[in-house]
């Protein structure tokens, strides 16, 4: 008796024309229609924003280490800004290369992570502080009186120092982070920067 080669496949029938229902394993499927696909479509950018809606976002920018720091206020609440940041169009235009809290003459100045003093001194006739932290950050305060030096260990929440006049028409406490020597926003490690959400520009059909 003669052997057959190979395996044997199923016999698959040829698709029907447009809009006739077919079968799969003895079950008859529903046709596959144009607006059943739009349908789908629709319900699949839904879900999509619905997850974009309710998924947590970082509270934070990303630092250049991938870490999202959250630091902790250099002076005690309320938080006033009453300068912004406004960030230089090049290295050595003008600009606002920090915050300015208010906070009364005296008032502790206290470090916002755990970190090392990297600075103190006086620049253009004002007492400045930095410490660095972890992942290229260096924050910065002026003017502030402080007794520490550079080299001594601090930890977030201690206090670094007290506000001094000087700086401010009223008095306040000029907060500057950089970025691996980049001056950045320090709202970008407070928290004070919402983050956008985007919604559908049109109605979906």
């Amino acid at each position: 008796m003669p052997r057959v080669s190979g395996r044997l496949s199923p016999t698959r029938a040829p698709p029907g024309p447009p809009g006739q229902a077919r079968t799969h394993h003895g079950r008859v499927l529903p046709p596959i229609t144009a607006a059943r696909t739009t349908r789908l479509s629709c319900l699949a950018i839904l879900l999509a924003l619905v997850l974009a809606l309710v998924s947590p976002a970082p509270s934070t920018a990303e630092s250049a280490t991938g870490a999202t720091p959250q630091w902790a206020w250099p002076v005690a609440s309320p938080h006033r800004v009453v300068r912004p940041y406004l960030a230089p169009e090049t290295a050595y235009s003008a600009g606002h290369r920090g915050i300015d809290i208010a906070s009364a003459t005296g008032a502790p100045v206290f470090a916002p992570d755990d970190g090392i003093v990297y600075f103190f001194g006086v620049v253009v006739d004002r007492p400045v502080l930095s410490i660095r932290h972890s992942g290229g950050l260096v924050s910065s305060f002026e003017p502030v009186e402080s007794t520490l030096v550079a080299g001594t260990a601090v930890r977030r929440g201690d206090a670094v120092g007290t506000t001094a006049a000087g700086h401010c028409a009223i008095a306040c406490l000029h907060f500057g982070v950089r970025l691996f020597g980049e001056y950045v926003s320090p709202l970008n490690y407070l928290g004070g920067i919402p983050w956008s959400v985007l919604l559908p520009t049109r109605a979906l059909g």
